[in-house]
């Protein structure tokens, strides 16, 4: 690897580093020749996420920000063009783009993240579970593919699984910042569910969590538990350091469910979180992990 490539790695492993969201990116756990590419792909995200949360511009704006840096991630891809490393986005590129020709990434998965980051901008309500899900697909789905293909993974059933944790990694989110994203105008509980429910958009709007919001968030933890199921093959299937990351990250992420679930009429406004406390735990429970059948 050239100074200068390394130079552009090193930029986007400090980002990773540096964001409070960059457990599964910047961890030690992973193996060492993963850990550069992983972090390219994270860094590229970061950027695209950031530019579709950016309240301050209008959705115009944002929107035509992630189309431009679309055009520069398909130039990256291409390689057309002379490697520049003049600016922090520059450097991300730069890395990104060796990152997707060395190992065969293909650019759709990268579009879908852009899409996903676009509907943000415009969209603040969901209909129903085909909505939350189809947002899911291009949010979530694509890191966890990529992340596959990056350890050397090309299997059909495998990519199935790592939907399906990726999916219950975006919902548990979701509930997770359930008053946060009000407060920013956002709710992903979908219209029918919290309907179903009779939970009023009103009680919300004036800080209440009343039995049937906790209905509505009960439904869709049950949702999401089911996705974890159904994600935990892949936790099995993959080897080495690997395994051990997935098996965390597939434990910390349902433990944030059993914090949503006790937080009850304070979800609103408290984030259950996890903290050190958390780590023995967790890391118990990825040693005692039973394999899924078959």
């Amino acid at each position: 690897m050239s100074p200068t490539l390394a130079r552009a790695y090193a930029a986007c492993e400090a980002m990773a580093a540096s964001h409070y969201e960059n457990f599964p990116v910047a961890s030690k756990l992973l193996p060492a020749s993963m850990r550069p590419h992983v972090a390219a792909v994270y860094a590229f995200a970061r950027v695209a996420d950031d530019m579709a949360d950016e309240g301050t511009d209008t959705p115009d704006v944002r929107l035509a920000r992630l189309r431009a840096w679309q055009h520069r991630l398909h130039d990256a891809a291409a390689n057309t063009g002379v490697m520049d490393t003049s600016s922090r986005d520059s450097l991300i590129f730069a890395a990104l783009g060796h990152s997707m020709r060395e190992l065969d990434l293909p650019v759709s998965l990268f579009d879908d993240l852009l899409s996903a980051f676009a509907q943000d901008t415009t969209t603040t309500r969901y209909d129903s579970w085909t909505d939350v899900l189809d947002y899911c697909r291009r949010s979530a789905n694509p890191v966890g593919r990529l992340v596959l293909r990056i350890a050397g993974y090309h299997d059909d059933e495998m990519d199935r699984s790592s939907d399906a944790l990726c999916t219950a990694l975006q919902l548990a989110n979701f509930w997770q910042d359930f008053g946060r994203d009000w407060r920013a105008g956002r709710l992903y509980i979908p219209r029918d569910v919290h309907d179903a429910a009779g939970a009023s958009l009103e009680d919300l709007q004036d800080g209440r969590v009343t039995q049937a919001w906790l209905d509505a968030v009960s439904h869709c933890i049950a949702r999401t538990r089911t996705c974890f199921e159904q994600g935990r093959l892949v936790c099995d299937r993959v080897r080495g350091r690997l395994k051990l990351e997935l098996r965390l990250t597939w434990l910390g992420g349902s433990r944030i469910l059993d914090r949503v679930e006790q937080r009850g009429v304070g979800l609103l406004a408290q984030r259950p979180t996890l903290g050190a406390g958390d780590v023995p735990s967790l890391v118990w429970g990825a040693v005692r992990w039973r394999p899924v059948a078959g």
